[in-house]
Formats: C-alpha cells, sequence, structure tokens
C-alpha cells in the first residue's frame, strides 16, 4: 500500500515549485498541484511506480500546461469587458480642457484689453518665446522698453484673470 502522506511531503515541495513556475498564479498552482496527486493516485492503482520524482514532476508539467491551455483558449473565446474603460493617457482629462478652454478664452479677452505694444510684447515673449531682446529688434524698440511693457502687461493680465488663481483669497478686494 502506498503511503501517500510520505509521497506529498517528500515531492509536494517539487510539484509546487513546478506549478508555480509555469503557472505564476496561486490558485491555478494550488489546482495544478491537487489535479497532479489525483493523476498520480491514479497512475499508482493501475500499476507500480519505480520512479516518483521523474513521475510527479511530469504530470505536473502536464497539469500546469492544461491549466495553461485553459486559460488562453477561454481568453480567446470570451473577451471580458471592464466595468470602467481604462484610463488613457493621451486623452486629457474634461475638467482640465474645460478649464484650460475657459482660461483660454479670458485671456484672450484680458489681451484685447491691453495697451497694444504690451500685448505685442507678452505675445512675442511669453507665446512665441522669443528673448526680450528679440521682441524688442522685432518691435523696433529697446530691450529696456520691451521689458517694461512685458511687466505691465503680466500685472494687467495678473489682475484681470485673478478669478483662475487657486491660491487667492475668496473675500472681496483679498490679496495674494
Amino acid at each position: 500500500m502506498t503511503d501517500w502522506n510520505a509521497i506529498v511531503r517528500e515531492y509536494g515541495p517539487m510539484v509546487w515549485q513546478t506549478a508555480c513556475r509555469l503557472l505564476t498564479h496561486e490558485a491555478d498552482a494550488a489546482d495544478c498541484f491537487q489535479n497532479t496527486f489525483v493523476s498520480a493516485v491514479e497512475l499508482a492503482n493501475a500499476e507500480p511506480i519505480r520512479n516518483w520524482s521523474a513521475l510527479l514532476k511530469r504530470l505536473a508539467t502536464a497539469r500546469a500546461l492544461e491549466l495553461l491551455r485553459t486559460r488562453y483558449r477561454r481568453a480567446g473565446r470570451s473577451e471580458s469587458f471592464p466595468d470602467e474603460p481604462p484610463a488613457d493617457p493621451t486623452v486629457p482629462d474634461p475638467l482640465a480642457v474645460a478649464c484650460s478652454d475657459e482660461l483660454t478664452e479670458s485671456l484672450r479677452c484680458a489681451m484685447s484689453t491691453l495697451d497694444p505694444q504690451q500685448a505685442e510684447v507678452f505675445c512675442l515673449v511669453c507665446l512665441e518665446g522669443l528673448s526680450n531682446a528679440d521682441a524688442a529688434n522685432l518691435l523696433g524698440i529697446t530691450a529696456n522698453h520691451a521689458g517694461v511693457l512685458l511687466h505691465r502687461a503680466r500685472v494687467a493680465l495678473r489682475e484681470r484673470l485673478r478669478v483662475f488663481d487657486p491660491h487667492r483669497e475668496h473675500a472681496p478686494g483679498g490679496s495674494t
């Protein structure tokens, strides 16, 4: 009569390691472990086993591969749909887009109220990325004058766009 407790104690870790290595999922490995020993019992009832280690390793590998085939066949047949669509990092957040659009429109409106030279310097330096000197050369003014116009434009825009500052105080006339 076969002492199954001794066989499981001696070869169980090897069967478990084989199953885990192939399946990488603990529940599947536990199923494979159990199926391996069920198959071993069936084989031992049919004929005497000469090499338990080889038999159990072969059975564990075969049962693990069967589980893998079943897993991939099932995955190929039915496509599961998640409860929520996966977040696409390339798609911007709708709230952020709305806020950005609102800020852009408010910036356009506020720039239309600026002195024309201030608005030009602001656009060239802040939106086009030119230096103060390059903007001054394009406008035919000195670099210092361009710096003063830029400063005045920023102060005026900051005041007009204060509603978009998340750190401002909510009291009327509050300062930052």
